[in-house]
C-alpha cells in the first residue's frame, strides 16, 4: 500500500485544523479570556464589573496585590497577624495539610478495597456498584450529610460516647473534614486502581505460588509494580482536587473551625476576597494557580522518572 502524497497529507492537515478550530475558539473564549483578563487585573486597583466583563477601571499598582498576600507589603506598614500576607499562608498550609492526608488515606484505603473487590467471590459485582455511591453523591450532598453526622447530637458523637463540638473546634473541624473527604473519594480511587488489577495475568501469581512466593511477596513484587501506573495517575488527580478543594469544607464547617480559619482553604480565600475586591482576588487566584501547576509538574516529572525507571528495570 503506497503513502500519500504530500498534497494528500496537506489537505488533511488543513482539514483536521478547520474540524477542530471551532473547539479551539470556544476554549479560547471559556478558559483563554478568564485567565488573561484575571493575570491583566491583579496588576490593578478594583475594577468594576459590567456585564461580566471587566471594565477598563482601576489603575496599575504593579506587584502591591501580589506582595500584599505575600505579607511583604500591607500599603506602608506591615501585615498585622490574621490579615493578608498572614491568611494566605495560613490557607496554603491548611490546603497542603489537606491534600497530603486526604491523598495518603485515600491511597491506602483504595489500595486496600481494590485487593478485596479483585478477589473471585458471590456478590463482587453487587460491593463494586455499592462502592460508588459515595462517589456518585454531590459534594454538597455529601457535605450537608456529614454536618449532620458531626453535629453536637448527631450521630458521631453518640456512636462514640463523646460530647466534641467537631465543626467549632480547630483540629476536630479539619478531622471532620478529612473523614467526609475520604469516605467520599476513595471509591475512585479503588475503581482506579482495581483497573489496574484486573489487567494482571493470573498466570503471574499462579508462577509465584509454585517458586514458593507467599501471598505478601506476590503483592510486592508482582501487584505494585503492574500496577504503578494506575496509582500515579489516582495519585495526580486526586492531589490536583484537593489543591482546588472548596464545597467540602465551605459547607461543612463554612470554612471556619477554632480561629476561624483552620478549614480555610486557597478557594475559600479567593472566593471571600472576590467580595472584596477583584484586584487582590485576581492576584490570590493567580498565586493559587501557580502553586497547584508547580505541584502539578513537579508530580509528573518525578512520576515520569519512576515510571521510565521501572520500565527499563523490567526490560533489563
Amino acid at each position: 500500500m503506497s503513502k500519500p502524497s504530500d498534497t494528500t497529507a496537506q489537505s488533511r492537515s488543513r482539514l483536521g485544523a478547520l474540524l477542530v478550530s471551532p473547539a479551539l475558539v470556544l476554549l479560547a473564549a471559556v478558559i483563554g479570556y478568564p485567565i488573561v483578563a484575571a493575570l491583566v487585573t491583579s496588576f490593578r486597583t478594583d475594577p468594576t464589573l459590567r456585564d461580566g466583563f471587566f471594565t477598563t477601571g482601576g489603575e496599575f499598582a504593579g506587584f502591591s496585590n501580589y506582595l500584599h498576600w505575600l505579607g511583604q507589603q500591607c500599603g506602608d506598614t506591615s501585615c498585622p497577624p490574621g490579615t493578608l500576607g498572614d491568611q494566605f499562608w495560613t490557607s496554603v498550609l491548611v490546603t497542603l495539610f489537606f491534600t497530603v492526608v486526604t491523598v495518603s488515606l485515600e491511597v491506602l484505603l483504595g489500595l486496600l478495597m481494590a485487593i478485596v473487590m479483585n478477589q473471585a467471590f458471590a456478590g463482587r459485582g453487587l460491593l463494586r456498584a455499592v462502592v460508588l455511591v459515595p462517589w456518585a453523591i454531590p459534594t454538597a450532598v455529601t457535605a450537608k450529610l456529614w454536618f449532620f453526622m458531626f453535629a453536637y447530637d448527631g450521630i458521631v458523637n453518640r456512636a462514640l460516647g463523646t460530647h466534641i463540638l467537631w465543626t467549632d473546634d480547630a483540629w476536630s473541624a479539619r478531622v471532620a473534614v478529612i473523614v467526609s473527604d475520604v469516605w467520599k473519594t476513595t471509591p475512585f480511587v479503588a475503581l482506579l486502581l482495581l483497573a489496574g488489577m484486573s489487567g494482571i495475568p493470573g498466570a503471574l501469581y499462579e508462577a509465584a505460588r509454585i517458586d514458593g512466593a507467599s501471598t505478601f511477596q506476590s503483592f510486592l513484587q508482582i501487584t505494585l509494580p503492574l500496577i504503578r501506573s494506575a496509582l500515579l495517575v489516582a495519585i495526580v488527580f486526586r492531589v490536583l482536587d484537593v489543591l482546588r478543594i472548596y464545597d467540602l469544607p465551605a459547607i461543612l464547617t463554612h470554612g471556619g473551625g477554632g480561629d476561624g480559619h483552620a478549614t480555610t482553604t486557597l478557594s475559600i480565600l479567593t472566593v471571600r476576597q472576590i467580595q472584596q475586591g477583584y484586584g487582590g482576588a485576581s492576584a490570590l487566584s493567580t498565586l493559587t494557580f501557580v502553586l497547584i501547576f508547580g505541584v502539578a509538574l513537579a508530580l509528573v516529572r518525578v512520576f515520569r522518572v519512576n515510571l521510565v525507571q521501572s520500565e527499563q528495570h523490567g526490560m533489563s
